[in-house]
């Protein structure tokens, strides 16, 4: 698929998201706990996925889905739609604003597309494989800011809250030689923070390619950095540590204050 008809997809699949976060914006919704109450749906989640699938089939047919809701996780096949109708789920029951969809696609394993758009905000983040990350249609790129000066964005492990205390030596460590740190509640927003130069720093303990595959290609063509374990790029088909950060020696900083704490990934999935 070339970098042309890339981008002649890339604008349906933002009008796509665009009318997906409408349907859902101020619509009334369900909620309903999935494995804990940590981890919840809402009806919103599910009607976005829906239309979601049903429009992207009719774009590519023949291709296949990895998604959140509904057991969807399709990983072979030469395109892939990697989405999660809401990144952020919770933040959307409580109307904050950093909660988004996402949508990837995959070609032969690798990220070819990216939309992330937000749904209170209306802010859309998107990237095609070699054409550069765009804020609102207008190009950006990560910060210039040493790891001094540096803003983290991270999380506690909140669908395994084992991992917590793991979680809480790394962020106290960086923190202590970085500026400051944010818990915004979205990965996908968070990785396009970073890729709008926003903040400077990222690290979660165990990520899901929903949460990340749009946000990776958005931050990668803006400039930045992101990886899984100890430097290990990304395959897209299973959870994982997640760091990057605005420059190859920020995330060599931050890699290095994981890898003080982990010498493995404590989980299996």
């Amino acid at each position: 698929m070339d970098k042309v008809y890339l981008k002649k997809l890339q604008k349906k699949v933002i009008k796509l998201t665009q009318k997906a976060a409408a349907m859902v914006k101020d619509a009334p919704f369900d909620v309903a706990q999935k494995q804990d109450h940590a981890n919840v749906v809402t009806t919103s989640d599910l009607a976005v996925q829906r239309y979601l699938r049903e429009k992207l089939t009719a774009l590519l047919p023949g291709s296949h889905f990895y998604c959140e809701e509904e057991d969807l996780q399709e990983t072979d096949g030469e395109f892939i739609w990697v989405i999660d109708p809401i990144d952020g789920t919770m933040n959307y029951t409580r109307g904050i604003d950093e909660c988004a969809i996402s949508v990837a696609l995959l070609q032969n394993k690798k990220a070819a597309l990216g939309v992330v758009h937000t749904i209170f905000r209306g802010d859309t983040f998107s990237a095609v494989a070699g054409g550069g990350a765009t804020l609102n249609g207008k190009p950006i790129s990560v910060s210039q800011n040493s790891f001094e000066k540096g803003l983290l964005c991270t999380a506690m492990s909140l669908y395994n809250k084992s991992l917590a205390a793991a979680c809480d030596k790394i962020i106290y460590e960086a923190y202590m030689q970085c500026n400051d740190f944010r818990r915004f509640g979205s990965c996908a927003v968070e990785l396009c923070y970073l890729a709008a130069g926003k903040c400077d720093l990222f690290f979660e303990m165990r990520v899901f390619p929903w949460d990340y595959a749009a946000g990776y290609l958005i931050l990668k063509e803006a400039g930045g950095e992101l990886y899984g374990f100890d430097g290990e790029e990304l395959t897209f088909d299973k959870p994982t540590p997640l760091i990057g950060a605005n420059s190859i020696e920020n995330y060599q900083a931050l890699n290095t204050i994981v890898r003080k704490y982990l010498d493995k990934i404590p989980y299996k999935e």
